[in-house]
């Protein structure tokens, strides 16, 4: 098949490419506008291969998309074009709207434009499929899962513009017949990650001798999924997938902000010791809690492993450990990213 994979320099993206690329013969047209968080270097192992192909290029210029459609006519459109920073969304929402709703929605009309010039044959194989978060969902207590019928609560600005994103894709299946995937997935985690998030800040900073930031008092949780794992799902989902149907993605692996943090500095400790022989847990600090931080994610991803045959494979503490392993080995991708275009600091305090 040949699959249109918007954000494709991104972090799920890039991985996602690199499957594709490494473990399929599918062909991919990666359309990315390169901004702060869209890495060119995560791809420079399939740079080079005939399958692959880069165009930089805004998801919200209709005519550029509808040349694309046109000239690589793709069967699928892997839409993970976004911006995906909770903190940055705080402090500037006017972005958020404008990539993940205005971008999402022209990805919408030109792919219906695309798909209804198609013959009846390749109309009922085309597949649009976006990629979402669980974080649509809201803030869960102590019990309970996001399941697909989980209703709608979004707390941030973030995730109000994902969710607003959600509902176009689902309108224009239900409107227009447009096949339509949309897949709602936990935090990923990995090699590639860019610097802002917090497992490759808390590796960075630890390694820099400099305090780990954890939020309030450290106890909201997350459910960890491995980048690569996720890509695996990705092309499942869009290769089998009903059209129609959400599924939601992910690790099996809650955990407390604090327990992520201890388990790097565990992994480092191992790795990479303190030259004065302490742990890099005494570099943990507690500071101000991210405004309207919800509690707690949780995905239940029976849907998924019943229907499409897809479980997480790589267990949290693994995954931990290969991509503690992989920062420690991969200076030459993340320190040009430190040096050029963030310096760790903190996000998210405007309000």
């Amino acid at each position: 098949m040949k699959i249109l994979v918007t954000g494709g320099a991104g972090f799920i993206g890039s991985a996602l490419i690199r499957h594709l690329i490494g473990e399929s013969v599918h062909d991919v047209l990666n359309l990315d506008k390169l901004t702060y968080a869209g890495v060119l270097t995560s791809l420079a192992e399939v740079d080079s291969n005939p399958r692959y192909r880069f165009v930089q290029g805004d998801i919200c210029d209709p005519d550029l998309v509808a040349s694309l459609l046109a000239e690589f006519q793709p069967d699928v459109v892997a839409h993970l074009a976004a911006e995906s920073h909770v903190d940055r969304s705080i402090d500037g929402p006017g972005e958020f709207i404008q990539t993940n709703v205005v971008g999402t929605f022209t990805m919408l009309q030109q792919a219906l434009g695309y798909w209804q010039s198609l013959p009846a044959e390749r109309q009922a194989a085309f597949r649009f499929h976006h990629i979402s978060t669980d974080e649509v969902y809201g803030s869960l207590g102590d019990e309970g899962l996001f399941t697909e019928s989980t209703a709608y609560d979004p707390r941030s600005p973030y995730s109000a513009s994902k969710a607003a994103s959600d509902h176009l894709v689902r309108a224009w299946g239900h409107t227009y017949g447009l096949p339509v995937l949309v897949t709602n997935c936990s935090n990923n985690y990995g090699p590639y990650h860019f610097p802002e998030k917090l497992i490759p800040l808390i590796i960075i900073r630890a390694l820099a001798g400099e305090p780990l930031p954890v939020y309030g008092d450290g106890s909201n949780v997350r459910d960890w999924l491995f980048v690569e794992d996720h890509a695996r799902a990705l092309r499942r989902v869009f290769e089998a997938g009903v059209p129609g149907e959400t599924y939601n993605i992910g690790g099996n692996s809650e955990r407390r902000n604090i327990e992520v943090v201890r388990a790097i500095c565990s992994a480092l400790d191992a790795r990479c010791p303190r030259e004065d022989g302490k742990s890099y847990a005494e570099q943990i600090t507690f500071v101000a809690d991210r405004p309207g931080h919800d509690q707690r994610y949780a995905i239940d991803a029976a849907k998924i492993a019943r229907e499409l045959g897809w479980k997480p494979e790589v267990r949290f503490e693994d995954g931990i450990t290969q991509t503690v392993d992989w920062f420690l080995t991969r200076k030459d991708w993340w320190e040009p990213i430190l040096q050029r275009r963030y310096a760790t600091e903190r996000l998210g305090l405007k309000g």
